[in-house]
């Protein structure tokens, strides 16, 4: 190897060094990794009968990827409900024999977060997600799959708008929620 390539391997590096610094500075995440307040822990995730499994677990999987501490219900100062979940298949477009050409998946689900003693943190919130794709009759197998693993993307950006729902609920936001409650409590009993 000769010095003006070891040099140049060298500056490489540095270069890499430094826009890993600059981009850790500036608070770049990887977008699958939201940030999420480190005060909102120890949090449990409580999802109703309704909820598909999969959305479940999508939510407990992004809050891991924010290293959140996740725990049971008993064991947790918050809990993140997940209720009120609606999925539904419309055809967005037809086809000149009136056939859907194209259909839109949407689903909805509600979420609220509640401290250990009941205060939210988040009122009840809907949260939505769709998407349209067209439909084959001559491939039916291939499109029922394909619906398949638009469900689990539904799912995953749901989960996703979950936890963007999170970020905001630092430990200056919930001492300020928690102060306004304790006023409107006080001036409640006079």
């Amino acid at each position: 190897m000769t010095l003006n390539t070891h040099t140049a391997g060298i500056a490489r590096l540095f270069g890499i060094a430094a826009l890993s610094l600059a981009l850790a500075g500036c608070g770049f995440q990887l977008r699958g990794a939201p940030p999420v307040p480190p005060g909102l822990q120890p949090l449990a995730v409580s999802c109703v009968e309704q909820i598909p499994v999969e959305l479940c677990q999508a939510v407990k999987q992004q809050l891991e990827l924010g290293d959140i501490d996740v725990r049971s219900a008993d064991e947790a100062d918050y809990l993140l409900r997940l209720q009120g979940f609606n999925e539904d298949r419309r055809a967005s477009a037809i086809t000149a024999q009136a056939a859907a050409a194209e259909y839109t998946l949407r689903q909805i689900v509600t979420i609220e977060v509640l401290t250990r003693e009941d205060l939210p943190l988040i009122t009840e919130t809907r949260l939505n997600s769709s998407e349209t794709y067209r439909f084959d009759e001559t491939n039916v197998l291939a499109k029922q799959r394909e619906e398949q693993e638009l469900r689990q993307q539904l799912f995953d950006r749901l989960a996703q708008q979950i936890i963007f729902r999170l970020a905001p609920l630092t430990d200056a936001r919930i001492a300020e929620i928690r102060k306004a409650a304790e006023e409107e409590s006080s001036q409640d009993s006079r």
